[in-house]
């Protein structure tokens, strides 16, 4: 036989043996959409300011309608939490409205959504509210770490599974998608016990190595991702009270993606900022990560390219993106099907219940006295006959007109359903809980060219600093005091108290009734732990007085007996030295709002 046909025969021979036995490569393209932190913006209407929303869920149906027409059975949409606090909506849903379904259930159950993990803001409306919310949502809620105190049993739903068949006939491939859901853990620095009563908060790293392990022995997973309702890294960190081997991480993401093996991809929130990035695990594997901030005005996204032979998984590709609502139409049918419930909710905010002879501006609050801040002293004051109050500004820059005050107008006033709180403070302690405030507030200036306020170019564009170093929310002043801040001296030494408003001596060996929100309270912000210098497991024993209701309802009766109401600044505090500060804070204005003037008092 020629020896060049024997080769030609036998690489012929070899070739078709290598057809047959090669199998074909099914490549599938699966994407997973996640919202977060959406407050209540669910229409684009803003019950509170009476004007057109961005954002909202009624923009992100109908880019979820599109994803569906390009990716049929290939999408999946998950949310992350914190959607029972907010707009109006939500207070009209938990509290005026509690027998009908809650309508953050009804809009999940009507956008399809996949999975939901639990918030702490969810957790803040109270056992009533989130337990009846958890059992009216259709879609699997989710929360590893969040456990019964008796048991360790999850209270919800550790993780999901999710199951997509792609493809017909004998071309079939069914994808596996594991869902495990946690929320952060250090729930018990803000709320008081009776709002989680039975339940226990776990450390997130343990928790995301415990259930990953049981998902891998048990579910057989294409994709494995989390759904956490925690910041990248960072924020307060806390001996565990349910754990003593444990300390908990306010924000944990980072860490869970770094240190838990077996994550594709991680969807977190919380932290209201945008993530896209990629972090390696303890295998060197890495891990998408992503988060949409807050309200609806984006989706985190992340596309799965999965290759399988023989229906086995062979090759796994994830690119993570951040998808703008900003250009997308409103879903006019979302809207007509809520609208019974839009009517309802702007009759009930719509309704006066008092009238303001001048404007209050909360933008004031960051300067000095304001009329805005000033005015819930005055009413927490009178409401509790506390010595003192504390109270900081909740909406970075918020009005309520001069004319009618409406209820919209009450969530201006007061964002949250905190509740109100009268502790018994040493005159040391209530030093150094303002002491920490300042810190987080104001600059030390050097010079006169300073700027006033700790301020910080990077945050311009985080929904909670707005150009801050530090959380608005956390700036307390105080009133039933008289004080200087000096901005010229360290941290720890600027604050000076003269003496109490009614002119007798404050003492710092004298014990006061300090009134505060309930999330101070509990040692939110940690100005009570870290300035103050009180142990948390101490908080408890040095409240005298918790409301039943929330501060908005008690400041929405007090208006409607006033009637006609003068709100206007006090003259208790001032920063020092004038020279410096008043130029300062005029340049900062400017920087912050755009306005040089302060409202003339």
């Amino acid at each position: 036989m020629n020896k060049s046909y024997f080769l030609g025969a036998l690489s012929l021979c070899f070739m078709a043996a290598t057809a047959v036995a090669k199998p074909s490569d099914q490549t599938i393209q699966l994407k997973i959409v996640e919202t977060s932190d959406v407050h209540g913006f669910f229409f684009p209407y803003d019950f509170i300011e009476n004007t057109p929303l961005e954002g909202t869920l009624a923009r992100v149906n109908t880019y979820m309608k599109k994803q569906h027409e390009l990716y049929g059975n290939r999408v999946l949409l998950i949310d992350n939490g914190d959607i029972l606090q907010g707009q109006p909506t939500c207070y009209w849903s938990n509290y005026v409205m509690p027998q009908d379904e809650n309508i953050a259930a009804s809009i999940i159950n009507y956008m399809g959504y996949d999975a939901e993990t639990v918030g702490n803001h969810d957790v803040e409306t109270g056992h009533a509210v989130y337990d009846k919310w958890i059992r009216e949502v259709r879609c699997p809620m989710l929360g590893a770490n969040i456990v019964k105190a008796d048991t360790k049993v999850p209270y919800v739903k550790p993780y999901a599974i999710c199951e997509r068949t792609i493809g017909t006939g004998k071309s079939t491939q069914t994808v596996r998608v594991a869902i495990l859901g946690m929320i952060t853990p250090t729930i018990p620095c803000w709320l008081n016990v009776e709002l989680y009563q039975g339940l226990e908060f776990q450390e997130m790293v343990a928790c995301a190595k415990h259930w990953i392990q049981v998902i891998k022995e048990k579910e057989k997973a294409d994709i494995i991702v989390g759904l956490f309702h925690s910041g990248l890294n960072g924020g307060i960190c806390l001996p565990s009270p349910f754990n003593s081997n444990e300390t908990l991480l306010e924000d944990a993401s980072g860490q869970v993606a770094q240190q838990v093996e077996g994550f594709d991809a991680i969807f977190f929130g919380h932290d209201h900022m945008v993530h896209n990035m990629r972090l390696k695990n303890p295998a060197g594997q890495e891990v998408v990560c992503v988060d949409p901030s807050c309200y609806a005005m984006n989706v985190a996204e992340v596309t799965f390219n999965l290759t399988y032979r023989n229906k086995k998984l062979i090759k796994k590709e994830m690119e993570g993106n951040i998808v703008s609502m900003g250009n997308v139409a409103i879903d006019e049918q979302l809207v007509a099907h809520f609208q019974p419930q839009i009517d309802q909710i702007k009759q009930y905010v719509g309704r006066k219940i008092g009238t303001f002879t001048r404007a209050a501006y909360t933008r004031d609050s960051y300067f000095g006295p304001s009329a805005f801040t000033d005015f819930i002293h005055e009413l927490q004051l009178r409401i509790t006959g506390a010595d003192i109050s504390f109270n900081a500004p909740l909406s970075f820059d918020s009005s309520i007109k001069q004319g009618d005050v409406t209820v919209a107008d009450m969530f201006k006033l007061y964002r949250f359903e905190n509740k109100l709180y009268v502790l018994k403070l040493s005159g040391k302690e209530i030093k150094g809980h303002l002491e920490m405030s300042y810190d987080l507030w104001v600059n030390t200036m050097k010079s006169a060219n300073d700027h006033l306020l700790l301020l910080n170019d990077k945050s311009y564009g985080d929904q909670q600093r707005q150009g801050f170093q530090n959380y608005t929310f956390n700036f307390d002043s105080a009133a039933g005091i008289e004080y200087e801040v000096d901005v010229t001296k360290p941290n720890g030494q600027k604050l000076h108290i003269l003496r109490m408003a009614d002119g007798t001596p404050f003492d710092e060996n004298k014990y006061y009734k300090v009134v505060m929100n309930s999330y101070r309270g509990n040692g939110g912000g940690e100005l009570l732990i870290r300035g103050a210098g009180i142990p948390k497991d101490s908080l408890d024993s040095r409240i005298v007085y918790r409301s039943e209701l929330d501060l908005r309802y008690y400041l929405m009766q007090e208006i409607e007996r006033m009637g006609v109401v003068t709100p206007k600044a006090g003259k208790n505090w001032q920063f020092v030295p004038k020279e410096w500060t008043e130029p300062a804070a005029l340049r900062d204005r400017k920087l912050l709002f755009g306005d040089e003037n302060q409202e003339m008092r």
